[in-house]
């Protein structure tokens, strides 16, 4: 089997307008006996429409429109709209949608997102490709390792395996040619720096 044929797959998989619905996800099946059902799928279908349905539909209204190109890679200029878009989204969930009184483990998760789209927006704008796709498997592996550690519940095993997904994750963007070493760290710093410094909010 070759590895290098298999990579690209990670890019798509674990593509960043995925992230927030799988963070969603993972909570809700710790912390499933503490919700109503209710609870739970009415925050599903929101974080459902507001991070992945109309993300989609934009992208392909900008597709069409010729704003963007490429699912997986992105020019510097293919790269405003969408997460000018993204910003807005987030910042919509999170002022109406998910509630720090009831799931503030989602809403720092969230915010952290929100600050994450910020910093590369604002990067774009000084013309720097960080990495999206590593801004999104980061601030997961860090949201999951955050809940483990709230909880006390042995991630372990589950923890390594984002980290590992990490390395697969950005071999993939290496070997597509999408990114640099240095953009691909930046993108690390840019998606986990905001879950680390807000993980102290949840305490």
């Amino acid at each position: 089997m070759d590895l290098k044929k298999i990579l690209p797959v990670f890019s798509y998989i674990f593509h960043p307008i995925f992230v927030s619905l799988y963070g969603t996800l993972f909570f809700f099946l710790i912390t499933n006996s503490f919700f109503y059902n209710s609870q739970i799928i009415v925050t599903l279908i929101q974080v459902a429409i507001l991070t992945l349905l109309l993300p989609l539909s934009m992208y392909f209204l900008f597709r069409s429109l010729g704003v963007v190109s490429s699912f997986t890679e992105a020019s510097i200029s293919e790269r405003k709209m969408p997460i000018a878009v993204q910003s807005i989204l987030l910042f919509v969930l999170i002022k109406f949608s998910v509630s720090r009184d009831t799931v503030a483990e989602l809403y720092f998760f969230f915010l952290g997102g929100f600050f994450s789209s910020v910093i590369v927006l604002a990067s774009v704008i000084l013309k720097y490709k960080a990495s999206l796709h590593m801004i999104g498997i980061s601030s997961l592996t860090c949201f999951i390792f955050g809940l483990s550690m709230y909880y006390q519940m042995p991630f372990i095993n589950l923890v390594a395996f984002c980290i590992v997904c990490m390395g697969l994750v950005a071999s993939s963007r290496l070997y597509m040619k999408a990114h640099t070493y240095p953009e691909l760290i930046a993108g690390v710093i840019i998606g986990a720096g905001p879950q680390l410094l807000l993980y102290s909010y949840w305490l």
